[in-house]
């Protein structure tokens, strides 16, 4: 593989991401709820804030500086692509997770001034807080990171 099929599986899993958001969007709609099964519902909500809704509750500077956050995280991790040998193949589709998660949710940021989130895990009165694939992306994608530089 060449770096710029990194590069175009980034912008496909961008676009899957922007595709489910716009789907839930028009399928449930604000504060709507489809219960899957015990485990797993699909409810639309907006999340001004990062991961866990971290500072969700204030004033809206977070919109600017999570976005900027992303851009920078998203140009220092496109460098990091660029700068790494092909034959680390697990490491690039780490980076690739990660800078895609982290344009997909800035997109949102930037368009809607939250990020749509629509996956949403509960059991028993456990909640666990709503996400969506971006926010999978990188969560699997750091962790994958993790893994493959913890053997050097």
């Amino acid at each position: 593989m060449k770096v710029r099929h990194y590069f175009l599986l980034v912008v496909l899993l961008v676009v899957c991401d922007q595709l489910t958001k716009l789907l839930a969007y028009e399928y449930l709609g604000i504060d709507n709820s489809i219960i899957i099964n015990e485990f797993l519902s699909l409810t639309f909500s907006h999340n001004y804030g990062a991961a866990f809704s971290f500072l969700a509750d204030n004033s809206g500077w977070q919109r600017y500086f999570l976005s900027g956050i992303s851009a920078i995280s998203s140009v220092i991790i496109s460098i990091w692509i660029l700068r790494t040998p092909l034959r680390y193949k697990f490491k690039l589709i780490s980076l690739v997770l990660i800078l895609s998660g982290a344009i997909g949710n800035m997109i949102d940021r930037i368009t809607n001034g939250f990020v749509v989130d629509f996956i949403d895990f509960h059991y028993s009165g456990f909640n666990y807080p709503i996400f969506n694939f971006a926010d999978i992306f990188i969560s699997v994608g750091v962790v994958v990171l993790i893994i493959v530089d913890w053997g050097k």
